[in-house]
């Protein structure tokens, strides 16, 4: 008898992404109103500390993005603040964002971009993973402490997973917010094409898949036609989830696709994009290997948009 998972490759497309090699135990259900105190107590627990989207990083040999609780105080993480991410095989692992005013000793503290972080591979994925985890939750925290029901200060609970109204008692969860990223294929004609589009802010040279969020009511698939034809006026017919990647800017979820498309001529949405037009397999080999002709870049490889492009370039 055939499995139902034969054809369905092992490998999880998903973890290859930047921010996606998160292994900390969540343990999110089994939460108590001490599981900050009382993992802070255990003389294993290191905290990530961030200042907006910039993670701390000690100088010296190698690279450390770990304090104990006491170098985290002595930096200035407020106590009330400081959220649990979870446990690794080392001991417990939380997270803190620090004022955007914080001041620190370069010679001893390094700032680095959660982008340049993810794209120079200083951090193994482990800690990548956390990382992000920990940008995401720390900024929810930051920018809902006040409740949206009566609008009294709220509080923290279950180490950061929730906040709870002590006025009228509503709770709040974290939020993540869901992204369709896709690519549009074009299959009509002899040789296979598909759609990059080049939005005003992306740097010289860019173009990439189109993007959006989804929207109440909405499934992954209608989202994927909504944008494509919103943006680029290309109708989808079927569409292929690939794989997906958590995106800390602040709290999003990528979802990446692949979509067939029913026409090719394009109908550019000029506030959305600068440009989109149809790239043949072999165009796109030579932006994927830094060598095409006009100067065309992708996305980088931490970047989930590079691996839907590089999926189909490679014909998978």
């Amino acid at each position: 008898m055939a499995n139902f998972f034969d054809g369905i490759p092992t490998e999880d497309a998903s973890s290859l992404h930047g921010f996606s090699g998160n292994r900390i135990d969540r343990r999110s259900e089994n939460r108590d109103e001490n599981a900050v105190p009382a993992a802070l107590a255990d003389p294993a627990a290191r905290l990530y500390l961030l200042r907006d989207d910039q993670a701390m990083l000690k100088q010296g040999a190698g690279t450390d993005p770990l304090f104990t609780a006491a170098e985290a105080e002595a930096l200035g993480a407020a106590p009330d603040e400081i959220v649990l991410l979870g446990w690794s095989e080392s001991g417990p692992r939380l997270a803190a964002m620090l004022a955007e005013t914080t001041l620190v000793d370069e010679s001893r503290i390094r700032l680095v971009h959660l982008r340049s972080l993810a794209i120079e591979g200083e951090v193994a994925p482990y800690h990548l993973g956390a990382i992000a985890q920990g940008r995401s939750l720390c900024y929810w925290n930051v920018r809902h402490r006040y409740c949206g029901v009566c609008g009294e200060l709220t509080a923290m609970k279950a180490g950061g997973y929730r906040r709870e109204c002590p006025a009228c008692g509503a709770p709040h969860f974290p939020r993540t917010d869901p992204v369709v990223i896709m690519l549009a294929i074009d299959a009509s004609g002899e040789e296979e094409r598909c759609l990059l589009g080049r939005q005003s802010r992306f740097v010289l040279g860019m173009y990439s898949c189109l993007a959006g969020f989804v929207e109440p009511g909405e499934t992954i698939e209608d989202a994927v036609r909504r944008e494509t034809l919103e943006e680029a006026g290309i109708r989808l017919g079927r569409v292929r989830y690939h794989s997906s990647q958590p995106w800390p800017f602040p709290c999003s979820l990528m979802i990446g696709c692949h979509g067939e498309a029913l026409n090719t001529d394009i109908v550019r949405d000029e506030a959305e994009l600068e440009d989109a037009r149809w790239f043949s397999r072999d165009e796109v080999r030579t932006i994927l290997a830094g060598t095409h002709p006009g100067g065309i870049k992708c996305p980088p490889i931490i970047a989930i948009a590079h691996k839907l492009i590089r999926y189909w370039a490679e014909g998978r």
